[in-house]
Formats: structure tokens, sequence, C-alpha cells
């Protein structure tokens, strides 16, 4: 027999303009009939509407009586605090040990009392409540917003928000957070939330996290580590276009803004959400938002279409901070009219609507202005750079020596050269890394290539051609294989696997370059990614190996660099790394129970060499559904 839920009763505290409103707002909208506000205290005391009607500053500050103030909001918070509860969570404006911070400054400001005897008197002036007051403090979870710590800082930012300060109310805010400094101190507060510079929905999440405990009604999360893109632009200017690529291949969700703005309207009893403020329209898409994102958990990424006016989008940004980039779409009029297939009049009346809603005015504050009057392979390029930027986090890598690499003398020349020539002194290049054997000190002479990675811009290529000439003899036969990107792509992920690999190697430090620009920065993918996009590598070696082994005389080097290969990519996706050919071989053979014998023999002997391939083939084959012939 399970025992009954007890209804939980939640008191967001804090100084003024630390969004106790907006945070409960936002629970209460996401938890629907399960929750309830309190509402404000002005609903629990009849003498609050004389009061509003004199001038509730006034009567605050200069013409109430201290009793009267005291008893007024005694009785307020404890009227409210004896309502039956009418959803299994109450959430409540300000808790008890509010009431004897806001009274403590009061007095403080009133009686030109310091802090200490600020809080005596205000304790004296609650005496009379004081058993009801520790009754209804006992049954409140009390949660504490804060803009931070210092109560000078703390008052600051709450007045920052304030469009008039006067020097009373700003008396008054200095002495509350003495006061809430205070009750912190004495332990009044059992959760605390340092606001910050945070934006809405991630204070949000750590409010949830800190009350999920408290009752199985309260979720969990709120969007944690969702990205969101949202499209903005005028009529034909391509945001299906870009929503649809961002979906197909980068895998973010792609959801309507009128499908989540109706769909939190339906559940919050709204008939008509187009006639609401902005402000509310922005809040009720994070809400939608919130619930999909939860019902999908897996989802780390998701695009939103079309944003329809400025004032929403500008709430949307508050609310969702950095985990929000708003992308507008920019277009002529003379290529959108040549888009719309209902015709040119068709997109002049649509751009009408958008235009008088602000709709045009979104590229003021967009993150990312994308032109899109180019080719559609231009358009899915800067997508290609948004999503990258978002999901790898940019790395600056470190530099080592040449001498370090443990390459022979005739190679450390060569690179020492070669480096001279390419970073002096105007540099040529913004990266210069060994990869492949040469980079893990397993160079072998006359079986190992020099492998060499550059970033650079193209316009720098007949320059490295001719040093390259000027240089070859150096190498004394050794093969140069030498790959240069430039940083546009590294950060749009244009890359092949293999050098989406060499990135990711160089952003784990897995991989240090010998030479690098001052202050660049490359993205370094994530393992994740690196892993998946292998997969193609792997396809392609277990066909390169058959090609191989039906050869006559089949190039030994190439059969056992590219069975190396396929074990490599069989192996990351156990979750073992194994960069070295020979290291790599070995463990697979011996995870198959085979003899590990071959794989020094496979360099030189072709019935090793083919039974070695033919072992890590097989391995790769039986993966598959079905049998392998």
């Amino acid at each position: 027999m399970t025992s009954q839920l007890h209804p939980a009763s939640v008191a967001f505290s804090g100084p003024d303009n630390t969004g106790k409103t907006k945070q409960i707002g936002i629970l209460a909208r996401r938890m629907g009939a399960s929750a309830a506000s309190a509402g404000p205290l002005d609903d629990y005391d009849r003498r609050w509407a004389a009061i509003k009607a004199e001038g509730m500053s006034r009567w605050w500050f200069e013409t109430g009586p201290v009793q009267e103030v005291s008893d007024v909001l005694a009785t307020s918070y404890l009227e409210r605090s004896r309502r039956p509860f009418s959803a299994p969570v109450r959430l409540l404006d300000r808790g008890i040990p509010m009431l004897e911070a806001s009274l403590a400054a009061t007095v403080a400001v009133r009686e030109n009392l310091a802090a200490p005897q600020a809080a005596d008197r205000a304790r004296c002036l609650l005496a009379p409540y004081e058993a009801d007051l520790r009754t209804a403090e006992a049954s409140e979870r009390a949660l504490l917003l804060l803009h931070c710590e210092d109560a000078e800082e703390g008052t600051r930012r709450s007045l920052s928000h304030e469009a008039g300060v006067t020097d009373i109310y700003a008396a008054y805010q200095r002495a509350l957070h003495q006061q809430i400094n205070r009750l912190v101190a004495e332990g009044r507060f059992a959760m605390r939330v340092p606001i910050g510079d945070r934006p809405t929905i991630t204070v949000q999440d750590v409010v949830r996290r800190l009350l999920a405990p408290l009752h199985p009604a309260i979720p969990g999360r709120a969007m944690a580590g969702v990205h969101v893109i949202a499209l903005g632009g005028m009529s034909e200017s391509g945001k299906s276009t870009a929503g649809e690529y961002l979906r197909t291949h980068h895998g973010y969700a792609r959801l309507k803004i009128g499908y989540l703005i109706r769909d939190a309207a339906a559940r919050a009893g709204i008939a008509d959400p187009y006639r609401l403020d902005p402000v509310v329209q922005a809040e009720l898409i994070v809400d939608a938002l919130d619930r999909y994102c939860e019902a999908h958990h897996f989802l780390g990424s998701v695009s939103i279409e079309s944003l329809h006016d400025v004032e929403s989008t500008a709430e949307l940004a508050r609310m969702l901070g950095p985990q929000l980039t708003v992308a507008y779409l920019d277009a002529s009029p003379v290529v959108r009219t040549q888009r719309g297939t209902a015709g040119a009049e068709d997109v002049v009346d649509r751009d009408v609507v958008k235009s008088a809603r602000g709709a045009d005015k979104i590229a003021s504050i967009a993150q990312e202005i994308i032109g899109n009057d180019g080719p559609r392979l231009e358009l899915e390029r800067r997508l290609d750079r948004m999503a990258v930027a978002r999901k790898w986090p940019e790395h600056r890598p470190s530099t080592m020596p040449v001498n370090a690499l443990g390459l022979p003398v005739h190679l450390e020349s060569y690179l020492a050269e070669l480096l001279d020539r390419l970073t002096g002194p105007r540099p040529w290049i913004d990266l210069l890394a060994v990869t492949g054997s040469g980079a893990r000190g397993k160079y072998q002479h006359g079986w190992s290539d020099l492998d060499v990675f550059v970033v650079a811009s193209v316009d720098c290529l007949d320059g490295m051609r001719r040093v390259l000439a000027d240089l070859e003899a150096e190498l004394g036969g050794v093969k140069l294989g030498l790959t240069v990107l430039t940083r546009a792509e590294c950060r749009a992920g244009a890359v092949t696997s293999r050098l989406l690999h060499v990135l990711a190697l160089i952003g784990s430090g897995g991989l240090v370059p010998l030479w690098c620009t001052a202050g660049l920065a490359l993205p370094a993918p994530d393992a994740e990614t690196d892993i998946d996009v292998s997969l193609r590598d792997g396809i392609q070696a277990a066909i390169e190996i058959r090609r191989q082994l039906l050869k006559g005389s089949p190039d030994l080097r190439e059969l056992y660099k590219v069975t190396a290969l396929l074990a490599k990519i069989q192996l990351r996706f156990g979750g073992i790394e194994r960069p070295s050919d020979d290291d790599a071989l070995r463990v697979l053979v011996e995870a198959g129970h085979q003899d590990t014998r071959m794989v020094a023999a496979a360099r030189t002997d072709r019935a090793a060499a083919d039974e070695l391939a033919m072992v890590v083939l097989r391995s790769w084959l039986a993966t598959l559904p079905g049998d392998m012939t």
C-alpha cells in the first residue's frame, strides 16, 4: 500500500527583479493543473484596495504607521498560508522570511536604523504573530533567487531593471539585500539559486532540479542542453529550405512556431494567442518547446520557423540566452519573387503582412544574417558552420618541436626548413602538423610516408608549391602526403572522415602540431561524430581489401595499411583507440582468438598478408545480418 502524497508549498523569495514572478509563471504553466500560483499578497487582505488607492509607495514609506504596515503584511502572509490547496503544488511569490526581511528594510529606511537594529525592530513588530508565522514558515519549502552574494552588487543589479529610481527606493533595496543576506546566514532558505547573468530558462532548469524531489508532479529539467536555431526572414527567403537541411544533415528537430504557440495556448485555455502581448507569446513558445524536448529527451538541437515579430524574438533571446541562435535569411525582392510558386503578387502581399508584424526588423537582433541570393550550396555551407560551431567547441592547439617526433635526421631537417620557409617572416600557413606513424614515433624507413596536415588559405598554394619543389630532394625519396585545408572548411566541417579524425585528435591533444599562428582556434569534433563518420572509411576499406586480394601480385604495403585501417575502425566502435597499425591489428586479431604472429609477417609475406586481411574482413562482415557469402 503506497502512502498518500502530501501537497507541497514552494515559496520563491528574493530581492526585487530577480525574476520570481517569471519563474513561478513558467513552472505553473508547465505543470498545468498540477500547480497553482497563490497570486499576489494583496489578494489576502481587504485593506490593500484602500492602500493602493492612496498610493502604495507613499503608504509604505511615509504615511502608513509602521505598526499598520506590519499588521497588513503579516495578516496577508498568514491568510495566504491558511488557504486550502487547489493543486498538488502551490507556488508562492515571497515566503515568510521575506516578511521579516522587507519589514526590517522598511524600518531601516523610515527610522534610519542600521541593519542589526532594523532586524530587532522588525522582530518586535512581528512578535504578536510569532507562533503563527513559525507554523506557516515550517509548511513552506523556501527557495531563494539572488543576483549575487554581495549586497552592494545585488542592489545595483536590482535597481538596473527599474525605469526610474527614487532615493527612498534605492535605500530600501540596499537594506533589503542586507537583511536577506542575514537570513541566508541564519539558514532560513533551504535552497538558493544564484541568478548572475544566467538567462531565464537556465535559472528555471536549476529551480526544477532543486524542486523535483519535493513532488513527482514537478518536472525535473527545463530544456537542459538543447540548442535552438530560430529562423526568420521575409517570404521565400529560404527559411523552410534551411530548416529542412538542418533536419536532414545535422539532426535538428524541425518545428513550426505557429504549432508551438497554438499547442501551448490550447493547454492554457487561451482562445486567440496572437492577440497576446509578444512577451507572453514568447513564453508560450518556450513552454511548448520545453514539453516537446522533455517528450523527446534524446534531442540536442531544434530549429523553429518562422519568427514573426521582433519583440517576441527579443524575449525569446532573453529567455533562452546562449541556447538560442537567431538566424535571419536575407534575400533580395527580385530573387524572392522569382521563387514564389504563386506568383510575384503573392510574395508582395505576404511581405506586407510580415512587415506589419515587424518580421523585417528581426535582422537587427539576429546573431546570424545569411545572404541567400546565391546557390543553395552556399546556404548549406553557412548552415554547416552554424551547426558545427555549436556542436564542436573550438580548441587552441599547443605546439611541440620537430625533434620531439623522433624522425630520421634528414626528415627532421626537411621539416625544420619547411617550417622556416612557410612561417617566417610573414607566415603563409595557419597550422602544420605531422600525422600518421610519423606523429606517433612509429616511423619506419622504407615503409612509412611522411604525412603532413596544413591549414592555409588557398591563395598560398602557389608559394607553397615553390617551397615544396625547392625542398623535394631533402626528402630522400620518402613519399610526402600533404593535405591542405582552409580555416573555413574546418569550421564548416567540410572535411573527409579521416581529416575529421585529425581535427578530433588535435582538439583532444592527441596530436600536437609543430606550428600554428597565434590565437588560432579550430573546431574539435566530438568523439561520437568521429566514430560515426568513420563508418564510411570502414565500408571503403572492406571493398579495397577485396580488390587487393584479387590481384595476382598485391601491393603488400597497401594491403597491410588498408587492413589496419579496417581494424582501427572496428576497435573505435568498441571504444578502443589504437592509432598504431601494428597495435590495432594485434588487438583485433587477439580478440578473435587468432595467432597474432601473422601481424608481423604480413608486411613481407603474401600468405600472412592474405590471412590477416581475411581475419579482419571476416570480423567486419560478421557485424552484418545474414551470412557472409
